[in-house]
């Protein structure tokens, strides 16, 4: 836009020399701290924290413009509502800033507060829930079992045969990804971060010794001591052009939105119980009013595939409508589906890799990109800048060690 502006404007002025200079100098700098490669649920927000701290900081992205992976994809609920401590701190500090987001940089992501509630049917979630209250309790969540009259009041007309109350976490909340990714990056750039979109990264450049020392791309090459792999789903591929074998193996969730009505509950509303072709079932009612809903398909669809499907709608509907009766003459605007790069223990890989120096890798979100990105990249501004770490980034970073042990997963996943 700039650019195009100044070139039809005639050389009379010294000023419009001096911009036409600076212009030029911005488009072909090539020497940086750190390159991201993804301008995603991780890429944008720690590219915020690196600039932040002083790093020249270059991410690149094949996309148009920020957010348009699988971000764009994700249902915009965020929690501190997990059953780790690694989790749990990055979703408390992420419920802090997208909560403060407004208030600190004037910019509208669409937060809500409207909490996070789990309805319980079956004694088997009960004790399950119930189990690690105090451990969740311990990180300072104001999160408890409730009785099922209270359930009711949060969530009018909710079925009632069989319910035996449920965990609430009030403080978890909701934001539009869009707005969010945005307002991320109109914050980076502000700090002087440089964004190039619609730029692949088609090869990595390397030293005599094999360490990373820049990138290709369709547009030019680029040089910075450290590499961050924020690619997502794509990740797998990217790292295979350096012979790296990442644990990461993408499947594919569909989710929806209907037409806005008057407000008819606050919480995400989380029906634990499988049933055949779903393990769960979760919605809530966004900013606008829209009724947002997905399930986490049982057997997983493994791979790349983003299109939408015949038989997702009709399964969802049935199990909303048997949570909450009242849904049932609901208008379904459109359905779509994004992928979840999945690790073998439901962790992300957060870390400096061991095999190739200078490659710090940031993906495998498990489908929680969103929600814990901001709260993973202030654990990742830590190791990149080699700052003393706190004992709640080591929790994080250790938790999430692309070189660990994978065993285990999490109770909400």
């Amino acid at each position: 836009m700039f650019p195009n502006l100044i070139n039809k404007l005639k050389p009379q002025t010294k000023t419009i020399q001096l911009a036409r200079t600076f212009l030029k100098s911005f488009k072909t700098q090539t020497n940086f701290d750190t390159i991201i490669i993804g301008a995603g649920s991780i890429g944008v927000p720690t590219a915020m924290e690196l600039q932040e701290a002083g790093l020249k900081v270059l991410v690149l992205d094949k996309r148009a413009s920020p957010g348009q992976g699988d971000n764009k994809r994700a249902l915009g609920g965020i929690r501190a509502t997990h059953s780790n401590a690694s989790k749990i701190i990055s979703g408390l500090r992420s419920l802090k800033i997208f909560s403060q987001w407004k208030e600190k940089h004037g910019f509208d992501i669409e937060w809500k507060k409207g909490g996070y509630l789990f309805p319980v049917y079956r004694e088997a979630e009960e004790k399950a829930l119930k189990s690690i209250l105090p451990f969740q309790k311990s990180f300072g969540m104001e999160i408890d079992f409730i009785s099922a009259d209270r359930v009711k009041e949060l969530v009018p007309g909710i079925s009632e045969e069989g319910l035996r109350g449920g965990t609430w976490s009030p403080n978890d909340g909701s934001a539009s990804p869009m707005l969010s990714s945005l307002g991320f990056y109109k914050y980076a750039t502000e700090l002087g971060a440089q964004f190039h979109f619609k730029e692949e990264v088609i090869e990595f450049i390397r030293d005599s010794h094999g360490t990373l020392t820049g990138v290709k791309t369709t547009q030019g090459k680029y040089h910075a001591p450290i590499i961050i792999d924020a690619a997502g789903a794509a990740s797998p591929k990217l790292m295979k052009q350096i012979g790296l074998e990442l644990p990461v193996e993408p499947d594919s969730h569909e989710a929806g939105i209907t037409a806005p009505v008057q407000r008819l509950f606050s919480p995400m509303v989380i029906d634990m119980r499988p049933t055949k072709g779903s393990k769960n079932c979760y919605f809530y009612q966004n900013y606008h009013g829209q009724i947002i809903f997905c399930y986490t398909p049982d057997p997983v669809i493994k791979g790349l595939d983003r299109e939408e499907t015949s038989t997702f709608l009709p399964h969802v509907a049935k199990r909303m409508i048997k949570v909450l009766p009242r849904l049932a003459n609901l208008r379904v605007r459109r359905t779509w589906r994004g992928l979840y790069p999945m690790t073998p223990d439901g962790h992300p890989l957060l870390g400096w890799n061991k095999e190739v120096k200078g490659l710090f890798t940031a993906t495998g979100m498990c489908g929680q990109g969103f929600l814990l990105g901001p709260g993973y990249a202030t654990a990742i501004r830590s190791a990149i800048t080699q700052n003393e770490i706190e004992k709640d980034d080591d929790v994080i970073l250790s938790a999430a060690d692309p070189h660990r042990t994978f065993k285990g997963t999490e109770i909400f996943k």
